[in-house]
């Protein structure tokens, strides 16, 4: 198995006259021969569109070695469909590099391949790769646009990492895992789409995407890593799927702007400092299988003012809710575990009921209504949907139950061709 470097002349393409033919500027090349393919291995510093013969010698080129074109003056670089791999660092700190077209050979992007090219602002990841490596395009600080292959499967570590540009990303259905720190620090990151086969987000993996405003975690993904979405700090909706079963310490910290939480009945853990200064957060209604919550999980969540168990109370320490002075703890009949207070909190039964025998349900002085009944002075939020199918629920009335019942009526029924109602924590 012999292998010899040589040098080849390929063609630098440079600013032309209109009509005229381009200009050409020889830059040597690097390679090595090896089972009768080669691979490219440096140049002699370009400073210019360089393009990258697919065949040289008679011998395909099918591999870019790793630190090829390390901190070359190269503006762009066009890549023939004969290259299967780019190495580690190939275009590494190619700080003037603004544009670069990427094979459909290609079957993994590796690590630190296009790390620190700070002029790139638009990839297109062909529907080959089927993995973008560690830090592959960390600190390429003026990329605004990504498309993701449809067949891609693992996001790594730090891949975007402090692309502060990216306004939009769409994490295709194919994606299993998002690495730890993936799309960290890329605070401009304002519409984020994850695809429903994502299972795992890693940790900080969103972290100080600060104006993203909208957030669904797909029902495929099991965990929420640690500091996934620290400091999202513009999140006003948040979607947590169904298939989750952890999360993780300082998931959502700083989620300043969280107005409600539901966590979903699959979650056995909430970690520590988990949703500290989420300042904005009233209410949160928490699932069955909680078994545990963290220390200081719900910290100087100041706006909060109910946290509703569906399940048995789980173990908590003290500073779970610390700083929550307007919190009250609300738990269902049948759940075991409460007292008076829970975690320093008052605790509550919560055993609102709609009565649907008597003269008070139905329709009533030309308006639909119905009697609910529970513990005295309880308070009740009447919630109303005009489906039920993806329904969106929005208050109707706020009501306390004085010496324990309570009459809804709802002067809007006639509006709509079909009303349905439910009961809430406030």
């Amino acid at each position: 198995m012999n292998t010899q470097t040589k040098l080849i002349q390929i063609g630098l393409l440079c600013a032309a006259a209109l009509l005229a033919f381009p200009a050409l500027t020889r830059a040597q090349l690097t390679f090595t021969t090896n089972n009768g393919a080669i691979t490219i291995t440096g140049d002699a510093g370009a400073n210019s569109t360089v393009v990258i013969p697919g065949v040289t010698n008679g011998l395909p080129v099918v591999s870019i070695g790793a630190g090829a074109f390390y901190k070359s003056g190269m503006t762009s670089v066009s890549i023939p469909n004969s290259v299967t791999n780019i190495g580690e660092a190939a275009f590494a700190f190619c700080t003037n590099l603004a544009g670069v077209t990427i094979p459909g050979g290609i079957t993994s992007i590796g690590e630190d391949v296009f790390y620190g090219c700070s002029r790139l602002t638009g990839v297109t990841i062909p529907g080959s790769v089927t993995s973008i490596g560690e830090d592959a395009f960390e600190a390429c600080t003026s990329l605004n646009q990504v498309s993701l292959g449809t067949h891609l499967i693992t996001i790594g570590s730090g891949a975007f990492w402090s692309c502060y540009s990216l306004a939009a990303v769409t994490i295709p259905d194919s994606v299993k895992s998002i690495g730890n720190e993936a799309f960290d620090y890329c605070y401009n990151l304002t519409n984020l789409v994850i695809g429903s086969g994502v299972t795992s987000i890693g940790g900080d993996a969103f972290y100080d995407c600060a104006s993203l405003t909208s957030l669904a975690i797909p029902n495929s993904v099991t965990n929420i890593g640690s500091e996934a979405f620290y400091d999202c700090g513009s999140v006003t909706n948040l979607i947590i799927g169904s298939g989750v079963t952890s999360i993780e310490d300082y998931a959502f910290y700083d989620c300043a702007s969280l107005t409600s939480l539901t966590i979903p009945n699959a979650v056995t853990n909430i970690g520590l400092d988990a949703f500290v200064e989420c300042l904005d957060l009233a209410g949160t209604v928490i699932g069955t299988n909680v078994s545990s919550i963290g220390d200081e999980a719900f910290f100087d969540c100041t706006n909060l003012t109910s946290i509703g168990f569906q399940g048995n109370a789980p173990a908590a320490d003290p500073t779970v809710f610390d700083d929550d002075t307007r919190a009250t703890v609300y738990y269902l009949p049948g759940t075991t575990g409460w007292s008076n207070t829970f975690a320093g909190l008052p605790a509550r039964l919560w055993n609102a009921q709609v009565q649907t025998n008597g003269a008070t349900f139905g329709m009533r002085t030309n308006q639909f209504g119905f009697t609910i009944t529970g513990n005295s002075n309880l308070v009740v939020v009447v919630q109303a949907a005009t489906n039920l199918a993806g329904a969106t629920w929005s208050p109707a009335a706020i009501m306390a139950l004085t010496n324990g019942s309570g009459y809804f009526s709802d002067p809007l029924w006639t509006n709509y061709p079909g009303r349905f109602y439910r009961l809430g924590l406030p």
